[in-house]
C-alpha cells in the first residue's frame, strides 16, 4: 500500500513568529485550534478526535520552532505521516509552513483542499489571515 502513496508539499506565509507557530503545530492545544476538534496526548502519540472519530499519531521528530513529524498509527496507516517545517527567510522575514504529506493516488486534490480550509483557520487563529 505505501509503495503507491504520492508525497505533496505545500507552502503557505503566515503572519506570525516560528515561536508562537511551533505551538500551534506540536502540542495539543495548539492543534486543537485548528487541526482537529480536540488533540489528546500520552507521551509522543497523539489522539486527533474529529466528529466523534478519533485517529492516532506518535509524533515521530521534533525540532523546537523548527519542524515536527506525525506517523499514523491506524491499521493500514502505518506507512503515512504528514510533517510541518517552518522556514524563516532570511531576507524579508517572512514566517512560511511547509506541509508535507503522504497521500493515496486520487486523494491528492482533496488532500490539498482540506489542508487549504485547515490553513484557514490556523490564520484566522493568528490574527494574520
Amino acid at each position: 500500500m505505501a509503495d503507491n502513496l504520492e508525497k505533496i508539499e505545500l507552502e503557505y506565509i503566515l503572519n506570525t513568529s516560528p515561536a508562537i507557530l511551533f505551538n500551534r503545530l506540536a502540542t495539543p492545544s495548539g492543534l486543537s485550534e485548528w487541526f482537529a476538534d480536540n488533540v489528546n496526548v500520552k507521551g509522543k502519540i497523539f489522539t486527533f478526535i474529529w466528529e466523534g472519530s478519533e485517529q492516532q499519531a506518535e509524533q515521530t521528530l521534533r525540532k523546537e520552532n523548527k519542524m515536527v513529524r506525525y506517523q499514523w498509527l491506524d491499521e493500514g496507516m502505518e506507512e503515512i505521516w504528514f510533517e510541518f517545517d517552518i522556514n524563516v527567510d532570511e531576507l524579508t522575514g517572512d514566517v512560511a509552513l511547509i506541509i508535507t504529506d503522504n497521500v493515496e493516488p486520487g486523494d491528492k486534490e482533496d488532500t490539498i483542499e482540506l489542508w487549504d480550509q485547515q490553513i484557514d483557520v490556523l490564520k484566522h487563529g493568528l490574527g494574520s489571515s
